[in-house]
């Protein structure tokens, strides 16, 4: 074909994906399924319309497309999200992928009448969840958000555990020398390193990322992808787990984001879709329809087996210790799609040249196609007949899309609030925002709430901060305090005693005293406070150390909180709209202190 035929035929591939997204949503069935149906109908044993059967190039697709689904997955958490439930997420990872590998295995075995080496090897490759079939059925879920994070977090965790399996039980099966020992040490060898590069890369750009200020919005998308190469290269050059590295790459940059943190996101969203579509659609080419006559009935059994029997004993063994109910535990088991890795992880022992290798990618391309149908289409109705889903989005969305606000030169970002962190109960005007930074909506239990500066923010709320890009660095600083602290209003010293009444003073406000956003110091005072801070125009009103108050902008006037009302008042007859509107906030904002100060 020629270059246009070739990019015409690309395209035509990818309307056939999303029109079976389309379709997949109104039938309620993985839309992964469908694409592999494309790919399985215009086949070589299909329609005949592409002549494929290329193992190593459906390799090398399934590897890059799976680095960017698990690049993104990482990056769509960030931390935060994911550490309240690390601990079960590496569990089902580890324990959860090995003591499914091994009953899986163990089914194959005696259904296929496998050797103990060739029936683990199936198992490894069946073990696996599928990050994007997870993240596809999360998305449109209602699950408990606990639930939600933690197959988040275990579907990007799983992969490589499972493919060091594979990579193990292939030379376990062609070198006799091989032995245990050889196998823990490829294990560690390759967590260790993948671990390693993943976190010195994500780190390292992350910390880049939020300092640099590139020439245009659209070249952070390609410092992330850059990102994406360097951390999964590093790792697998060095003999360690490249999907490993990628993820806690992402990860790093989702907990730090870089300052176009809402077009990296879309960008890495659509970048991880067409990812999905090409490597299903690739991997329903590879497969022989003809074929799978043959493994049918077996492959039924070795699907029951996993889905029944495999998946729901790991899940409740590596989820016992953490607090999680039975009805969890079912939900958990229940939730291990498998989609395209298992596939692509099948054609490691092909290309190995591993005997009855073909056979073994059959096998397994059939218990995947139905494992998927069976637990995509019954995984929502069996959460809701078991209590465990909310009325919110199991993954929340943006509220609205934010292309429009980044080309006016700001950002929003969502922070979700853990029981823990720092800024549960305090008041909105106490979170240290600077001028160019609002909180514009909190979302509370599925409602919308436009904030007040006294309302305070509660656990499991989620913040929605609008900001202009030259806060970002200070906005990012912020909210690490908004875990960790301090945050609020700062304790003041005990007010000294007096023989008389503090002088009051007016005057413009020079150059020389600094910012009058946030002063540190105003007139060789110490601000132990601030009260308020202007929006539309530089200014503030702060508490001084030596008990006055200072109102900071085109004028400074210091003294007693009823003088400087008194002052303010007076001044409000003569002012504009908008500096009356302000000095009738300094107003209540004073009335309103003598009972709300905070004292050492």
């Amino acid at each position: 074909m020629s270059d246009g035929e070739q990019i015409l035929v690309a395209g035509a591939l990818l309307a056939l994906g999303l029109i079976a997204s389309l379709v997949a949503g109104r039938l309620r069935v993985p839309g992964l399924v469908l694409f592999l149906g494309v790919g399985m109908a215009l086949g070589s044993d299909g329609a005949g319309w592409i002549d494929f059967d290329d193992y190593e190039l459906a390799r090398t697709v399934g590897i890059v497309a799976l680095a960017l689904i698990l690049f993104e997955g990482g990056l769509a958490a960030g931390l935060p999200e994911i550490r309240p439930v690390l601990a079960p997420s590496i569990s089902l990872a580890l324990v959860g992928t090995m003591v499914t590998a091994a009953l899986t295995g163990l089914a194959a075995m005696w259904i296929f009448d496998l050797s103990t080496k060739e029936g683990l090897l199936v198992g490894a490759i069946l073990a696996s969840t599928d990050g994007a079939a997870v993240f596809a059925i999360l998305r449109g879920s209602t699950l408990r958000r606990r639930l939600a994070r933690t197959l988040e977090g275990e579907s990007g965790l799983n992969d490589p555990v499972a493919v060091l399996l594979v990579l193990g039980s292939i030379e376990l099966l062609l070198d006799p020398a091989y032995g245990a020992a050889d196998f823990a040490w490829l294990f560690v060898r390759q967590i260790a390193i993948g671990a390693a590069a993943g976190i010195a890369v994500g780190t390292l750009a992350a910390w880049t990322l939020r300092r640099a200020r590139l020439a245009s919005g659209g070249l952070y998308p390609v410092a992330t992808l850059a990102t994406v190469a360097l951390s999964y290269g590093a790792a697998d050059v060095l003999h360690g787990s490249g999907f490993l590295a990628v993820y806690l790459a992402g990860l790093a940059l989702g907990t730090w984001p870089p300052l176009a943190q809402q077009t990296v996101q879309s960008f890495h969203e659509g970048l991880a879709w067409v990812a999905q579509l090409a490597m299903f659609l690739t991997l329903g080419l590879l497969v022989f329809p003809s074929r799978l006559d043959d493994v049918a009935l077996e492959g039924t059994l070795l699907a029951l087996a996993l889905v029944v029997v495999a998946r729901p004993v790991a899940a409740v063994l590596a989820t016992a210790p953490f607090g999680f109910q039975l009805r969890e535990q079912v939900v958990l088991g229940w939730a291990g799609l498998r989609g395209a890795v298992p596939v692509v992880l099948a054609t490691f022992p092909v290309i190995e040249g591993v005997e009855n290798s073909a056979e073994f990618f059959d096998i397994v391309f059939f218990a995947v196609l139905l494992s998927t149908v069976l637990q995509g289409t019954t995984f929502e109705p069996l959460a809701r007949r078991l209590h465990v889903t909310t009325d919110e989005p199991a993954l929340p969305r943006p509220l609205a899309e934010a292309g429009t606000i980044r080309r006016l030169g700001a950002e929003v970002l969502e922070f979700p609030v853990g029981p823990e962190d720092a800024a549960v109960g305090v008041p909105v005007r106490d979170l240290g925002l600077p001028r160019e930074a609002v909180v514009n909506v909190i979302v509370r239990e599925g409602q919308a709430i436009p904030p007040r500066g006294s309302t305070r923010v509660a656990a499991g709320d989620r913040l929605h901060v609008l900001y202009r890009e030259e806060a970002s660095r200070e906005v990012m600083n912020l909210l690490r305090s908004w875990r960790a602290g301090p945050v609020g209003r700062r304790l003041r010293p005990p007010r000294r005693v007096r023989g008389s009444a503090p002088v009051f003073t007016a005057r413009p406000w020079r150059a020389e005293d600094g910012d009058p956003t946030r002063p540190e110091h105003v007139a060789a005072c110490e601000v132990v406070d601030h009260l308020r801070i202007r929006r539309d125009a530089p200014g503030c009103l702060a508490v001084l150390d030596d008990g006055r108050y200072a109102l900071c902008g085109e004028v400074l006037a210091m003294g007693a909180r009823q003088a400087l009302m008194s002052w303010a008042t007076r001044r409000m007859r003569a002012a504009g709209p908008e500096e009356r509107a302000w000095l009738r906030t300094v107003v209540g904002a004073l009335a309103a202190d003598a009972q709300e100060a905070p004292r050492a």
